[in-house]
């Protein structure tokens, strides 16, 4: 899976419910950029998860996006995914019976921990490179998990796969990366 990319949004939280007995998330939000992922910004399009919501996706909820440490799952229908104008929205039913859930479950009720994160695989985007950074627009995505984490900004994830999505859409935008970088240098020298 080369080409599974990882966001954790500032904007993203999660929240325990006043019994105690789930976890609402707010995993991906729309229409809201990034910050800088690395030499470019990113907005994620309301309908870049109806795929994923339509195909009844098996989708994971993680911590910290280890896949030894499930919180829930689409399939054992423990995960439940919504599209809202905001986002999207999970509700996560953890079994609290589980270490490793009690110890995260505890670390959100102090709020230690606080932030969502998903990882996905990008079936259709678009490259604006007359933005400064450039700014990708993710249309569609193939959501594969989503995670609660410790460290809820951009700075926090793994942007190697992201950074190999911005050289493939260089090297598709007039024929190489050497003549985007010279187009952006010229841009920031005008300036």
């Amino acid at each position: 899976m080369a080409d599974l990319e990882y966001r954790a949004l500032l904007d993203s939280r999660v929240a325990i419910d006043e019994k105690g007995r789930y976890l609402d998330a707010l995993p991906i939000v729309f229409n809201s950029r990034s910050v800088d992922l690395g030499g470019f910004v990113e907005i994620i399009a309301p309908e870049a998860v109806d795929r994923t919501l339509k195909s009844d996706a098996d989708v994971r909820a993680l911590v910290d996006h280890d896949t030894a440490k499930i919180l829930a799952r689409t399939r054992a229908g423990t995960l439940t995914l919504r599209k809202q104008t905001q986002g999207l929205r999970a509700r996560i039913e953890p079994d609290p019976q589980i270490s490793y859930v009690a110890d995260i479950l505890r670390s959100i009720e102090r709020g230690d921990v606080s932030g969502m994160s998903f990882g996905f695989r990008a079936l259709d985007d678009e490259w604006n490179f007359e933005e400064d950074p450039p700014l990708r627009t993710i249309w569609d995505m193939d959501v594969r998990e989503i995670s609660v984490v410790t460290f809820p900004a951009y700075e926090a994830t793994n942007v190697d796969v992201a950074k190999r999505s911005l050289n493939a859409a260089y090297s598709q935008h007039k024929g190489s990366r050497l003549v985007w970088l010279r187009r952006l240098h010229t841009l920031r020298s005008l300036r």
